[in-house]
Parts: structure tokens; sequence; C-alpha cells
């Protein structure tokens, strides 16, 4: 055993103190599949690039989630006759962005023009995480952060997204470099969401950038909301509409030290 690894191990035995290990140690899929991931990511990146309308973007969706669910391609003509294969078919006819709606869709003040071509996006955003390969962390992040760039107003580099996290229009979030969302987290950004660089977003929290009359639910004032950079957010908070968290301010309970 060489002496790194013997300092490495006194330093978690004697010590609470993680370790912090070369990049060398990262967790990393075999390089076949690393490979294909990339290769993977890479088709997507340009096919939603060179499709913008919204018809094209929901095929090429209906068609990877159709070989993600189901491992064959899309095709064939359903039998839509025989009640016996019908939960076949509305699983089959759901892996279509054109044939599900989404919530956001139903909102008086959604932006129809530039929700369209990210709607087949973001169902392919809720689709991947919810899929077998959704836990995937490695390619998770990836595959999180190219779908972003298609989705967002705008999208920073060594952004980091975890599983689960809930979007609602897209167009109205803004993420800086360096920014970290972890899982579950909610970005209701219906009267728009500008986060900074470097800030963390705790698991489970909640952002929102819209407000109730409490006289009329129907009657929603929208307030955009914003965080500055190296802000941290904390697990389960809620930040509400029209807020300016401050840069580098803590906001709820973060697992910081002491120093």
């Amino acid at each position: 055993m060489g002496p790194f690894w013997f300092i490495v191990l006194r330093m978690a035995t004697n010590s609470n103190v993680v370790p912090n290990l070369t990049q060398n140690t990262t967790p990393h899929p075999a390089p076949e599949a690393e490979e294909i991931y990339r290769r993977w990511i890479k088709f997507l990146d340009d096919e939603f690039i060179r499709h913008r309308s919204p018809e094209r973007r929901a095929e090429i969706v209906r068609d990877q989630l159709t070989q993600l669910y189901l491992g064959r391609p899309h095709g064939g003509k359903l039998n839509l006759t025989l009640t016996s294969e019908l939960p076949g078919n509305v699983l089959s006819l759901s892996l279509d962005p054109e044939n599900v709606t989404l919530e956001a869709e139903h909102f008086a003040d959604v932006d129809h023009d530039r929700f369209a071509p990210r709607k087949p996006l973001l169902w392919f955003w809720q689709m991947f995480d919810r899929s077998p390969i959704g836990l995937n962390n490695w390619l998770g992040l990836r595959f999180r952060c190219m779908l972003g760039r298609h989705i967002f107003d705008h999208m920073g580099s060594g952004v980091k997204i975890y599983h689960g996290v809930d979007l609602t229009y897209g167009y109205n979030l803004s993420i800086g470099d360096g920014t970290t969302i972890r899982q579950r987290a909610l970005l209701n950004d219906r009267g728009g969401i500008k986060i900074g660089k470097n800030a963390v977003i705790g698991s489970f929290s909640r952002i929102f950038s819209h407000i109730y009359s409490p006289e009329n639910m129907d009657r929603v004032r929208l307030l955009s909301t914003t965080i500055g950079d190296g802000a941290r957010i904390g697990t389960h908070e809620i930040v509400m509409a029209g807020a300016h968290v401050a840069p580098g301010e803590v906001v709820g309970r973060f697992p910081m030290g002491q120093g």
C-alpha cells in the first residue's frame, strides 16, 4: 500500500473528515458504456438543434422513449379493439408528447409559442427520470444539462441537476455557471427564476415566482425570483415569489460546518 492510501485510511479512521480524493477516483461508467452514453447525448443534442418544430421534436422524443420503455423501435399498428391490450396501448400512446397534457398547458399565463417547442423536451425530462435509467447518476447529470440548453432561457456551464427536479415552463428559467440543484427540487418559473453562479438548491426545496389572490385562486400575480451567486437554499425550504436571495446568503438549515 502506497503512502497516499495510508494517509487516506488514517484520515478516515482517526477523524471525522471525509478525504477529498483526486479526480481519478470519481465514479465512472465502464469505457464502453461511457462512449455509448456520450454518443447518445450528442445525437440528441444535434437533433434538437436541427429541429425546432414541436411536431418533429415530439416524434424524436416518442421514438426515444419507446426504446427506453419498451425496448423496441417505434412502429407497428396498435390493435385498439382488444380490451386485453388497452394498458399496453395506453402506455405506447402516452410515450408520444402529442398525446399527453402537462399541467403548465392549463395556466392562463403560458406563452404557447415559447412553450410548444419545449413541451416534448419537458416530457422527455420527466419520463427519463421515471425510466429504469433515470437513477444512472453519471448519465443523468449530462442528459439534463443537454436538455436544459434547449429548454431554459440560460444554462451555464458546469451545472449539476439531480434526479427528479420538477420544472414548469422552462423558458423563464436562468441558471448560472457551477450551480447545483439537488434531487426533487421544484423550479416553478411562471414569473421567472434567475439562479446565479455556484448556488446550491437543496433537495425537495420549492422556488416559486407567482402568487395567488386570497379572494380568487384563479387570479395569479407573476413575480420574478432571484437566487444570488453562491447562495444556499436548504433542504425542504420554500422561496416565495418575488424573493431576492442575496449572494452568499443561506436560506434555512444547510449542512455546513464551522470551518
